[in-house]
């Protein structure tokens, strides 16, 4: 979803900034009220699993229109927390997902979709986390972008390699479905950015209630296919995606402050491990694993924007009180 960059507030602008205060706090309560209507009702919904990558096709299209060239440029000029974000991305979130798996001995469906949500990309909801947590906006965009954009190569691969021993995986569709629902709509978005920037720029407020409404309806979507599962095993996939979630927000923290990066960065890589597209992965499995397998990615969908809205107020009061100590000890120290 592009709640991200749309809603980004200025410094200063005291609108916007609630603007994005209620981007990331109405989005997981939708999210969950659509699961709850999809658990009470499942036979309402279950039915339109054909709809789950059109909309996830929009989602990335509305994505790709966030983006500008320029947001790539802090590759060239911050090479090393960008490199560090991504790798991390690749490399925690899908061993975390694996040991979890394992740690709490997950049925092969259940397991095959916590690695698979291990494998997505970076969650387009980050940014705006990123921003209420004070973190580093720029670097957020950059790193999601890039880790969307390799997605095509790393998920199904990582997918083979680690959830392979739970359920057949066909990478090279698995490929190409991720080129047609990713790299496509947020190449094609970019472009007419480029082309159209007047035209975008009147669109762009209204593309994160879009995006909320479309990942809403492939939570709801994805949940009334497999509400017997939930029922039978929801606490289980709860805490699997909690521990998941945690332990991404806990190591992609850990990993900056070991390469000694600034604390804005640190936050920054923080939110970007620990929150998943999720809705992408919970459309890969609906389509190549089965309905259960795409859980997982459904309940996380929920969990990272809530623990996310979380962590980034307590950052924020936490940079807020730093700020307010700094400016007293420099009183105390003119006088």
């Amino acid at each position: 979803m592009s709640t991200d960059r749309n809603v980004q507030p200025k410094p200063g602008l005291d609108a916007e900034e609630r603007s994005a205060k209620i981007a990331v706090t109405l989005f997981p309560l939708l999210v969950l009220a659509g699961g709850a209507i999809a658990l009470l009702t499942p036979e309402t919904f279950s039915g339109f699993s054909k709809a789950i990558n059109p909309l996830l096709m929009v989602i990335m299209f509305g994505m790709g229109l966030t983006l500008t060239l320029p947001d790539f440029a802090l590759v060239v000029r911050k090479p090393l927390p960008v490199l560090l974000g991504v790798v991390a991305q690749y490399v925690i979130m899908p061993l975390l997902g694996l040991g979890i798996s394992m740690l709490l001995q997950l049925p092969p469906a259940l397991a095959a979709g916590v690695i698979l949500v291990g494998c997505a990309p970076g969650g387009t909801a980050s940014n705006v986390v990123t921003y209420l947590a004070k973190g580093d906006v720029a670097l957020s965009v950059t790193m999601t972008s890039i880790s969307t954009l390799l997605a095509p190569i790393f998920t199904p691969l990582l997918t083979l390699w680690l959830a392979g021993q739970y359920l057949p995986v066909d990478a090279g569709s698995m490929a190409m479905s991720i080129v047609q629902i990713v790299l496509i709509p947020v190449v094609l978005g970019l472009v007419l950015r480029v082309i159209l920037p007047g035209l975008v720029a009147k669109v762009l407020p209204a593309l994160p209630w879009v995006s909320v409404i479309a990942i809403t309806a492939v939570v709801l979507i994805v949940v009334a296919g497999s509400a017997a599962a939930i029922f039978s095993a929801g606490l289980l996939i709860l805490l699997a995606v909690i521990m998941h979630n945690a332990g991404g927000i806990a190591l992609g923290y850990g990993t900056a402050k070991l390469f000694k990066q600034p604390i804005a960065t640190r936050r920054t890589m923080a939110i970007e491990v620990g929150m998943q597209n999720s809705g992408l992965a919970s459309g890969l499995a609906k389509t190549y694993f089965t309905p259960e397998a795409a859980l997982p990615g459904a309940v996380f969908s929920v969990w990272h924007n809530l623990s996310g809205a979380f962590i980034a107020a307590y950052w924020r009061r936490s940079s807020a009180k730093n700020a307010e100590r700094d400016a007293q000890a420099a009183e105390l120290a003119s006088k």
